[in-house]
C-alpha cells in the first residue's frame, strides 16, 4: 500500500512541475507525413521525419529544421519589433530568406476559420485545449486540429498566420488535404520540452551570409 502511494505523489509531483509556466527554453518536436497513394507515400517514406528544435526566451522565439531530403530552414520570431525573419536553404530554392511583419494580412485571415473545440489532450504533462481549423486557400482546403497550450512563452508560426483567435503554443497538431485525388496527413508532435537557458545570439534578426533575400519562400 505504502509503495502505490509512493507512486502516485512521485507522479503528481512530475505532472506538476511539467505544467508549471516556462519563460525560457528548447523544445523538440518531429512531423511525419503520410498519404493514400502508394507512389507518393514511398516518396514521404524517404524523408522520414522532419525534426524541430525551438528555442524560445523573453518573447523571442527561434525554431530550426534539419532534413537530408528537405534541406534547412530556420525562423526567428521578435514579439518586441513584430518581425519574423525565415531562411530556408535546400536544392529546389538554393539559400533565400525574408523579412517580414508577424501580423498576418486581412486576406490571410479571410481564408481562416478557427473553433475552440471541446477537447483536451494531455501532452509531457501539459494539458493542451483543442482548436479546429480551416484554411481555404488557391482552391485547397485544409483541415487542422491544433492542441495548444498556454504555459509556455514560445511563439508559433501558426499563431502568427492565423491571428489571436489561436491561443498558445502548439505541442500536438494533425493536419489533413486532398490535392489531385490525393489524400495528404501531416501529423507535427512536441517530443521534448526541457527549461533551460537560451543565448540571446540564437535571437540575431541579421540577415544570414550568402542567403538571397525574397518576397517569399515557398514552403514557410
Amino acid at each position: 500500500m505504502k509503495k502505490i502511494l509512493l507512486l502516485v505523489l512521485v507522479a503528481i509531483t512530475t505532472v506538476s512541475f511539467s505544467q508549471e509556466s516556462m519563460t525560457e527554453g528548447v523544445v523538440y518536436s518531429k512531423q511525419t507525413m503520410s498519404t493514400d497513394n502508394a507512389q507518393m507515400q514511398s516518396q514521404l517514406a524517404m524523408i522520414g521525419d522532419i525534426l524541430t528544435t525551438t528555442y524560445f526566451k523573453e518573447g523571442k522565439t527561434r525554431s530550426e529544421t534539419s532534413n537530408i531530403m528537405t534541406g534547412s530552414s530556420y525562423s526567428i520570431m521578435d514579439s518586441e519589433n513584430n518581425e519574423m525573419l525565415m531562411a530556408m536553404n535546400n536544392q529546389m530554392t538554393g539559400k533565400k530568406y525574408v523579412v517580414k511583419s508577424m501580423e498576418p494580412s486581412e486576406e490571410d485571415l479571410k481564408n481562416v476559420t478557427i473553433t475552440k473545440g471541446d477537447e483536451t489532450k494531455t501532452v509531457l504533462g501539459y494539458e493542451c485545449q483543442e482548436y479546429n481549423v480551416e484554411v481555404n486557400k488557391d482552391g485547397v482546403v485544409v483541415t487542422m486540429d491544433v492542441y495548444t497550450t498556454d504555459k509556455l512563452t514560445a511563439i508559433s508560426q501558426q499563431s502568427t498566420m492565423m491571428g489571436a483567435d489561436l491561443n498558445g503554443f502548439p505541442l500536438y497538431m494533425t493536419m489533413n488535404m486532398s490535392q489531385m485525388g490525393m489524400n495528404l496527413t501531416i501529423t507535427n508532435e512536441v517530443t521534448e520540452i526541457k527549461k533551460e537557458s537560451v543565448s540571446d545570439d540564437k535571437f540575431d534578426m541579421t540577415p544570414p551570409e550568402g542567403y538571397e533575400k525574397t518576397d517569399k519562400l515557398q514552403g514557410m
